[in-house]
Order: structure tokens, then C-alpha cells, then sequence
């Protein structure tokens, strides 16, 4: 049984999307892994528990990626001046060609994982690499790190470097074979992962839908996110009215199959509507939707719609892994398109992309992303006495500064009421 404890100190957290709950030098009280609640003082049931007291400092919920590529960490920064399709052949698939070398993948993924570890992530949906044995290394070194995760085996059977590439039959049978060496993990978790329509044939969607109703595995893949790569999904699946629908017609977007897409920069009204209806989460990847040059996806409209949605570092199309940065990218480009595009609808506020980094995408994981009762126990702590400042700021203002200012690294950090550090 995990132990009962306490923490103190500033917390805050997003119980609805665009209201921060700001609870000042208050008890944050966990019990068997899951929040208990947030109390003035410690009621007389618990006046014995252990209390870790931060002071001043702020306690927020783990922060969540929806959506980040492992094997492209270590050249994260690179190619930034390339649209998306140039950027894959020249930077993705080189690199993650060598992940066929298990000793090059170790130490690449002790990287990642260690830098995740340090960040202000709590919990992510990974993207590995087609090599099984690589993948599974990926999620041992997640286990080890008490980091609760979806990690996908990539699957790709055409339009793929010879390097990158498997049969339909291969790709299918390491896939198999991956999904039952995963189940010995009690942190980690398998994610089906066809890396987009364009290098995943028919048959190969239908035989990875099969297996996860076989498995009941979740899903994760890229969604209209450049418009060439549309214009492409339309040509190789002419028998769809829209992208999504390659994914619908195998059984792999939402509904019974717990699906994330990233980026949906540019889906369209029957795209969304399908989205909301299967319950389809979005990962919104600002960042590398503008270092590939993709868009500005409408989130705000999103979240007006109901749509499910969080936040994807989207590394290394992204060059952060921090999602405090995902979220000011987010405001951002969301301001631009404001400006820009829609005038009719507003830019999003702190309080909505502090929502889709918390609890929004959080969801995916189940109660996680928030410090209502029932909730598992994802904290980070904060200290941004490191941001000096001659005003005295509100609980929401140091929020607002540390989101932007910090170097997003906290100074204690829990997992479903472990703490890591």
C-alpha cells in the first residue's frame, strides 16, 4: 500500500478549461497514490501523516506530452528551416535508421529519458522507432524512471527508406510479438503507432486495427498536418473523403480504440466532427507546426467545439521538450491567427493552455492533470524565487511568469504518488 502523505504550498491547478483553482500556503494530501483533496489546514484524520512543506513555493500537476519522438532527441534543432516532407527524408529518417544498432539506441534513449525525467513532464505518448528490440529498451528505461508512459513501436511498409522499412507480414508479426513482451511492464504501456497514412499500407492499418481489438491497445498518429501531406493521403487512399477516415476505416480512430492524433492543423468540418464524436484526442504541437512550417491550427475553436485536447512538444520537429514552452508557443500562435486568420476568435489564455497541459491531455491517462478528489498524485514543484521581480505578483501572475520564465525544470516532482526526485 502506498504511504499517505502531504505536500504544502501554493497549489494550482485547472478543474475546468479557463479557470485556474489557486489555493495559497495550502495542504495538498495524498492517500494510496490518488489526491485526497486540498485543504486551508490539515484536517484532524491526517494530523499524523508525513508533510513535505515547500514553503512558497507553487505545486502544479505534472505536466502531460501528447505527443514526442524519442529517437529524435538527440538532433533536436536541426533542420528547422525545412517544410515537413523535406525535413523526414533529410533529418527523421537517417537518424532513426540507426536505432537498428541497440547499443546506438541505449544511448540515445538514456538521453531522452533522462532529460524527461528533470522536466516538468509527468506523463507522455512516445513515438520510438520501427525496431522492436530498441522500443522495448525505451520502455524499460521509462519503467526504471517511474514515468507512467504510452510508447509505440513505429510501423512503416512503404514510401520509406529501405532502412526504415518492413513488410506488411514483418511489421505485423514484430508487432505482435512487441505487444506481448510489453505486458510485463506495470508503469509503461504500449501504444499502436502506424507513423502516418502515407507509409502504412491498407493492409498493414487493417492488420495493426486487428490487433487492437485483439489487444485492446491505444493508438497514435499524425493527422492532416501539412497540406502536401494531405493532397498525398488523398492520392494513395482515394476511396476517403478526408484524411481521418483512413484511420476510421481500420478500426483506429476513437471510439472502442483510445486514439491520439497530433497536429490536425488542417482537418475540416466532417474530419472534426468525426474527431469529437469518437472522442479523438488532439495533440496540438505549436512549435513544430511552425518550424516545419505546417499552420496554426484552430485550437481555440477546438475547445470551443468540445474537442479533446492537449499538448505535444512534438520533439524534434519541436526543439523544446518543455511543455511550459508548448503552452506560451500555443498562446502565441494562437494570437497570430487571431490577427491573421480569424478574426472572430480570440486568442487563447494561460488559464486555457495551462488547462490542455494538465487535465486536457491528461484525460488520455484517465483522472490525471488535476488535484480534484480521485485524481492520481502527478505533482511538480516550482521555485521561482530564481525570477526575481519588484512587483508583488498574485498567485496566477508568479503562474504566469514561471510558465513563461523558468528554465521548466522543477524542484521535486511525483508520478501517481511517487515522488522522483
Amino acid at each position: 500500500m502506498q504511504e499517505t502523505f502531504a505536500l504544502r504550498g501554493n497549489v494550482i491547478y485547472t478543474p475546468e478549461c479557463g479557470r485556474l483553482e489557486l489555493h495559497p500556503h495550502s495542504f495538498l494530501v495524498c492517500e494510496e497514490g490518488k489526491v485526497a483533496g486540498v485543504f486551508p489546514a490539515l484536517p484532524e484524520r491526517w494530523q499524523e501523516i508525513p508533510v513535505e512543506d515547500f514553503g512558497d513555493r507553487l505545486i502544479l500537476p505534472g505536466l502531460v506530452d501528447l505527443h514526442v519522438h524519442a529517437s529524435q532527441y538527440t538532433y533536436r534543432g536541426l533542420g528547422m528551416d525545412m517544410e515537413l516532407l523535406d525535413w523526414l527524408e533529410q533529418n527523421a529518417f537517417p537518424e532513426e535508421s540507426r536505432f537498428a544498432d541497440l547499443a546506438y539506441a541505449r544511448r540515445a534513449y538514456e538521453i531522452f529519458v533522462g532529460e524527461l525525467v528533470k522536466s516538468a513532464t509527468t506523463r507522455a505518448c512516445i513515438f520510438a522507432t520501427l525496431h522492436r528490440p530498441a522500443t522495448l529498451v525505451l520502455m524499460e528505461l521509462l519503467e526504471k524512471a517511474g514515468l507512467p508512459c504510452y510508447v509505440g513501436k513505429v510501423n512503416m511498409d512503404r514510401n520509406s527508406p529501405d532502412t526504415l522499412r518492413e513488410t506488411t507480414e514483418q511489421s505485423l508479426a514484430e508487432t505482435r510479438l512487441w505487444l506481448e513482451q510489453s505486458k510485463d511492464f506495470a508503469k509503461v504501456r504500449p501504444m499502436l503507432t502506424p507513423r502516418f497514412v502515407p507509409s502504412c499500407t491498407d493492409e498493414l492499418m487493417n492488420g495493426l486495427g486487428q490487433l487492437q481489438r485483439e489487444f485492446g491497445t491505444a493508438m497514435q498518429s499524425h493527422l492532416s498536418e501539412n497540406l502536401s501531406e494531405i493532397q498525398w493521403v488523398s492520392q494513395l487512399c482515394p476511396n476517403t473523403r478526408f484524411y481521418g477516415e483512413a484511420y476510421a476505416q481500420a478500426g483506429l480512430f476513437g471510439g472502442d480504440c483510445p486514439t491520439v492524433m497530433a497536429h490536425c492543423v488542417w482537418s475540416g468540418a466532417e474530419e472534426r466532427a468525426l474527431m469529437k464524436q469518437n472522442g479523438v484526442f488532439i495533440a496540438h504541437c505549436p512549435q513544430s507546426n511552425m518550424n516545419v512550417s505546417s499552420g496554426i491550427a484552430p485550437i481555440k475553436s477546438y475547445l470551443a467545439e468540445g474537442q479533446r485536447v492537449g499538448l505535444g512538444s512534438d520533439v524534434a520537429g519541436g526543439a523544446h521538450l518543455s511543455i511550459f514552452r508548448a503552452m506560451t508557443d500555443a498562446i502565441q500562435c494562437s494570437k497570430l491567427r487571431w490577427r491573421l486568420v480569424d478574426q472572430q476568435t480570440p486568442a487563447l489564455t494561460l488559464p486555457e493552455a495551462f488547462y490542455m497541459a494538465t487535465k486536457g491531455g491528461g484525460a488520455f491517462f484517465g483522472k490525471v492533470g488535476s488535484f480534484e478528489p480521485g485524481y492520481e498524485l502527478d505533482a511538480i514543484v516550482m521555485d521561482d524565487s530564481a525570477l526575481p521581480t519588484t512587483r508583488d505578483c498574485t498567485l496566477a501572475e508568479r503562474l504566469e511568469r514561471v510558465v513563461y520564465l523558468s528554465d521548466g525544470q522543477p524542484c521535486a516532482k511525483y508520478a501517481a504518488g511517487i515522488r522522483l526526485f
